[in-house]
């Protein structure tokens, strides 16, 4: 795989799984007392926590496959699953309960403050997106594509940050229709990267049975 075909694959993936525009709802939602000042801060602290969530595992989540034991195509296969959930639930159009629950979203209202929690995590950087995040990790076949889903997930955090800032001024923009049929069409690009990351796991683990046969 190529650079830019990394990049693509990486930036597409990152995109579909954090879903910045369905979180657009539950966001004013949960801020509806909220002055727009204060809602840009908490969309750009939300942005910040996310965006240094999935740096840390994109840095570090090899490392704790390998104390726990836990093999690559395990955690492909795995993973896939998670994200087949919240795709099936996106193409319904639909914000998963892998993404997020009623209950935290109804705690998100009663907090003063819900950057942090539940807005950044796990609504944005929830188990799909640490999981996508672990995948594409995986996938980088040298440094220069170690270093673009770096910066990838920077510009995934930034486009997030813009698009809760504009949602910040009010939700007259906001156009259901539009939204249900992006949620619908990002949801089938997310079920095909799902399927993919599903074949990969189990072509590896097959592999691997097989090579352990030969032995």
């Amino acid at each position: 795989m190529s650079l830019l075909e990394y990049i693509f694959l990486a930036t597409s993936s990152l995109f579909v799984i954090v879903d910045p525009l369905a979180a657009v709802p539950a966001f004013l939602a949960m801020t509806p007392a909220n002055a727009p000042a204060d809602r840009i801060r908490m969309a750009r602290l939300a942005a910040m926590v996310m965006a240094g969530v999935l740096l840390l595992f994109a840095l570090a989540g090899r490392w704790v496959f390998r104390f726990l034991g836990i093999t690559m195509p395990a955690f492909e296969i795995a993973a896939s699953i998670v994200l087949l959930l919240v795709a099936l639930d996106m193409l319904r159009a639909r914000r998963s309960r892998v993404v997020e629950t009623r209950e935290e979203t109804t705690a998100g209202i009663e907090k003063l403050d819900i950057a942090v929690t539940p807005l950044a995590i796990p609504m944005l950087s929830g188990p799909g997106a640490i999981s996508t995040v672990i995948l594409l990790q995986n996938q980088a076949q040298n440094l220069p594509q170690q270093i673009a889903l770096c910066l990838c997930i920077l510009a995934i955090a930034l486009a997030t940050y813009a698009i809760l800032r504009f949602s910040a001024q009010g939700a007259q923009w906001l156009s259901p229709i539009v939204m249900n049929i992006s949620i619908r069409i990002m949801g089938l690009l997310l079920a095909a990267v799902a399927v993919q990351f599903m074949l990969n796991g189990i072509a590896a683990a097959h592999a691997d049975w097989l090579a352990r046969s030969v032995r």
